[in-house]
């Protein structure tokens, strides 16, 4: 179960399955009878077309990969291409065929035989898989339902685009029954989802009774497109770069558990849609393999509830069990009653569990915490990307408040590492030198934490050693030519500008290439090579 991110129903303990998240699975908690921890066999790993991995099942957990031998962090576990791939939930209108948005006043071009929007006419037909031409072009335009966008609403108009992707992969029961069957053999969770009226109650009158009666596709019964939802929802991945709006379902990858510290990574081909994932440590034969359905730099309050709304469990990780988050503080506050108090969950697997200083007495109930920081959060995310100042405001107004490494900071400082050096007015050679010191220490600050998160080779370290590397060499070029430093104490800071850069190209090498992350790559990869000359 994945992204933005598991199991069918074979058998009937199956279906009784929850999403799998990884809980007390490592080597110092072997009373945790809910992991199978049975030693794999030469014959599972060769009935597994000697794959680096094997699926196993727990009662709690469902089913989950585990590696069959000694894994190297960087090594390719999984390359597999698309099942089916299909607009957002609530998509705003996307071109069909590539999933890219309509930029605003460009001309419309429509399908010459469904109606439908596409960026153009072709695209259709060469875009990956044709999958437009190959699914849904046809029975759209036999049920002339594009008609029906005439007199919608533009809320009715995303949903449409929602139902498409539901539609799609309806409709390989009739066009390829091999994938068909590979999608039925994720877990749509229907039991879990229909003790949620709200949802199930949104998916019976926006996509179910919309395909059925208002598109007229009757040879879907509701409970094979109801499964389809939950398939959907459950084990999606979100794809392709910042201009694509679209999600994808994959064979293997829906198997690997979640863990709020992940030791895996994930790329998805821009133009094929393939996805890769590899691993971001070293693993052991019989560990579990791991992938984040969250975005691991949020608080545990609101990741747990994020995991919860999107994919239907709470999660008990390591880190979630963690008040401190692993001594980072990610979730904590500052006591408003008490000098140097830090205020935190008294049990962070529990939603309304009540906040606490760990200096004096005040508490906070937990819908108070949530409530504030909702607040807070409506304020950031309002923000216009590109403006330091609101977000050097933003940090300094609540200091006294959030502590140094909370989440709202977190994603602030994230910011403003990436604006630092690449916007008009603080370009490297723009800035003065305290702007200069403030990218390295928030750089430092983003490292420190992403280190304990995404430990290894994963991207968000990798951007972030590459944002470090360039004040570090400037303070130091000033601090030499000013004589703060010696020769001997350059070389040192030289050296360590080296290794970031290096790290750097070593990790983002893996990101398909017209990224940005693979152009950073490839920028870190010649500055090595010309510090090294």
């Amino acid at each position: 179960m994945p992204s933005n991110y598991k199991k069918k129903k074979h058998r009937k303990h199956k279906n009784q399955s929850r999403p799998h998240e990884a809980s007390d699975h490592e080597d110092d908690n072997d009373d945790d009878s809910s992991i199978d921890k049975s030693t794999l066999t030469a014959a599972s790993i060769e009935q597994n077309n000697n794959k680096p991995f094997v699926v196993k099942y727990s009662e709690v957990y469902g089913r989950y990969l585990v590696a069959t031998r000694d894994l190297k962090a960087g090594e390719k576990i999984i390359e597999v291409e698309p099942l089916a791939i299909g607009p957002w939930a609530e998509s705003d209108p996307v071109c069909l065929g590539c999933h890219k948005p309509f930029k605003k006043d460009c001309e419309i071009v429509r399908c010459a035989d469904c109606g439908w929007r596409m960026c153009t006419e072709s695209c259709g037909e060469i875009a990956a898989n044709k999958i437009h031409k190959r699914l849904e072009c046809k029975p759209l335009k036999d049920h002339n339902v594009a008609k029906l966008q005439e007199t919608c609403t533009g809320q009715q108009l995303k949903l449409m685009y929602e139902a498409i992707f539901a539609l799609r992969c309806l409709l390989l029961k009739y066009v390829d029954r091999q994938r068909y069957a590979q999608l039925l053999d994720m877990d749509p969770l229907n039991s879990v989802r229909q003790g949620i009226p709200s949802l199930w109650k949104r998916n019976q009158e926006c996509i179910v009774r919309r395909i059925r009666e208002e598109w007229n596709f009757v040879e879907f019964s509701e409970e094979e497109i109801h499964t389809m939802c939950g398939i959907i929802e459950v084990n999606s991945f979100q794809i392709g770069q910042s201009d694509v709006h679209a999600r994808a379902l994959y064979p293997e990858a829906f198997f690997i558990m979640h863990d709020c510290t992940p030791n895996t990574t994930h790329t998805d081909d821009p133009e094929t849609g393939v996805l890769s994932i590899r691993l971001t440590n070293n693993l052991k034969v019989n560990d579990p393999i791991t992938l984040s359905y969250a975005y691991t730099l949020q608080g545990t309050l609101k990741r747990r509830q994020h995991l919860h709304d999107s994919k239907f469990f709470w999660c008990q990780c390591k880190r979630c069990s963690d008040p401190t988050e692993f001594g980072t503080h990610c979730s904590t506050l500052k006591c408003s009653k008490c000098p140097k108090g830090l205020v935190l969950s008294t049990n962070p697997l529990d939603q309304d569990a009540n906040w606490k200083c760990q200096s004096c007495s005040y508490t906070a109930a937990a819908s108070n915490v949530a409530n504030f920081l909702d607040r807070l959060f409506k304020e950031i995310d309002i923000i216009d990307g590109n403006s330091v100042d609101l977000y050097e405001k933003f940090i300094n107004k609540y200091k006294t408040v959030l502590h140094e490494n909370h989440y709202l900071f977190l994603s602030a400082k994230h910011s403003l590492c990436q604006l630092y050096g690449k916007i008009s007015g603080f370009l490297m050679h723009e800035m003065n030198l305290q702007q200069i010191e403030q990218k390295e220490t928030l750089c430092r600050d983003l490292l420190a934490v992403v280190d304990k998160y995404e430990p290894g080779l994963s991207r968000l370290r990798g951007v972030i050693m590459y944002e470090l590397h360039a004040p570090i060499m400037v303070i130091a070029k000033h601090q030499f030519e000013t004589r703060q430093i010696n020769a001997s104490q350059l070389k040192r800071k030289l050296s360590e500008v080296l290794h970031l850069l290096k790290q750097s190209a070593e990790i983002l090498l893996f990101e398909p290439a017209g990224t940005p992350e693979y152009d950073m790559a490839l920028a870190a990869r010649d500055a090595v090579k010309q510090m090294e000359n």
